[in-house]
């Protein structure tokens, strides 16, 4: 049985197994973080056991809407992700990254930790599998790496989870995100009604499963589970066509009728990029202790939206709802790519969910689509 322990290969887990499956990780010195159910939402927190997740929950979703449903389901992963993203942990909304010490008249600078907990991510979608894999092209190039980033990456295991039931505002399958995983973790489950089938993608995933009463995947499992995810493939919610061709499109339609039409309703709020799982507009600040004696300096989520964020010397280069609105649009499916080689959207839709003026970023593609072809 050891011989199907490698990477790449699949093996079964019961699900009363899940429980030693977190007690394994915290064996390997992780913590265990999930999918838990918190005023009225999924959110992102600490897992002291299975019972800790949204067994049975379900979610309704739509342009500005989101409800959870409790249900007397069996299963563990069927709910999609709520407002958080896995962001949080690897860019946090608040990091320092400077400290300084007055002494007389000058200034000490005081070392910065950068020690991270060792962390185990459960049940990552494979949109935000692909999102995390987006920051690290942003925050862990070649020519530089994010410190504060590189410490956190360093120490998580990835848990993720095969979508087989996606909401009513995802469209992974049109960004090629989901939803079945990618490459990049070190587990991945896909949860049947009876089991789960555990694909093993490093070898930290190998060791950890050494330690369980896993089975050999038969053949109807794995036929199952084939099927559920070609079901989810055809039941996404939304569409985006012709990926490839967006970049083009977006940057010769600069002055599209239809930007001026989404600028009248879009409130420039930023729920949009502080739910999405690959924005990393950011700012610093400095704070000053009372007594003047120590200052440090902070790195804080901003956002494009923010009317200060393109403010510089001599004005703002984005004075406008409509600049703004068509910057991150078109940075998000065009001017990314040209980045960092990959585009900046991964499929979740929650800027659509979490949009109180109900913008839909698919509506607004096939809007300007459609305008380019009249």
């Amino acid at each position: 049985m050891t011989s199907l322990l490698k990477p790449g290969a699949s093996v079964s887990l019961s699900k009363e197994a899940l429980g030693a499956l977190l007690d394994g990780l915290r064996r390997m010195g992780y913590q265990p973080v999930g999918p838990r159910v918190r005023e009225a939402a999924i959110v992102y927190d600490v897992l002291e056991s299975p019972d800790d997740l949204p067994r049975g929950y379900t979610s309704e979703q739509n342009a500005g809407y989101y409800r959870l449903i409790p249900g007397d389901g069996t299963n563990y992963f069927d709910i999609t992700p709520g407002p958080q993203s896995w962001k949080q942990f690897l860019f946090p909304p608040v990091s320092e990254i400077l400290r300084a010490q007055r002494e007389g008249k000058n200034w000490q600078l005081l070392p910065v930790s950068q020690e991270a907990p060792a962390l185990a991510f459960v049940g990552v979608r494979p949109c935000e599998l692909a999102a995390i894999q987006v920051q690290d092209r942003v925050f862990l190039r070649a020519d530089w790496q994010d410190p504060v980033y590189r410490a956190r990456r360093e120490r998580v295991f990835l848990l993720a989870v095969n979508c087989l039931h996606p909401g009513d505002t995802c469209f992974c399958a049109s960004m090629g995100t989901g939803p079945q995983a990618g490459n990049g973790f070190d587990l991945c489950l896909t949860e049947l009604e009876d089991v789960f089938l555990v694909e093993m993608g490093s070898e930290r995933g190998c060791e950890l499963m050494a330690s369980l009463p896993y089975q050999a995947v038969r053949e109807e499992q794995r036929l199952r589970a084939q099927q559920g995810l070609e079901a989810a493939r055809q039941a996404m919610g939304r569409h985006v066509a012709d990926v490839e061709g967006l970049p083009d499109l977006l940057l010769k339609h600069l002055d599209a009728r239809r930007w001026q039409e989404v600028a009248q309703r879009c409130l420039s709020c930023a729920n949009c990029t502080q739910v999405c799982p690959t924005c990393f507009c950011w700012d610093t600040r400095e704070v000053m202790a009372l007594n003047g004696k120590v200052t440090h300096r902070e790195r804080v989520w901003d956002s494009c939206f923010n009317p200060d964020y393109s403010y510089v010397a001599g004005g703002n280069s984005r004075p406008s709802t409509l600049a703004r609105y068509r910057q991150w649009l078109i940075h998000k499916f065009a001017t990314w790519k040209y980045q960092f080689g990959t585009s900046g959207c991964v499929g979740c839709g929650r800027c659509i969910t979490w949009c109180p003026a109900r913008i839909d970023i698919t509506e607004e593609l096939a809007a300007i689509r459609q305008e380019s072809e009249a």
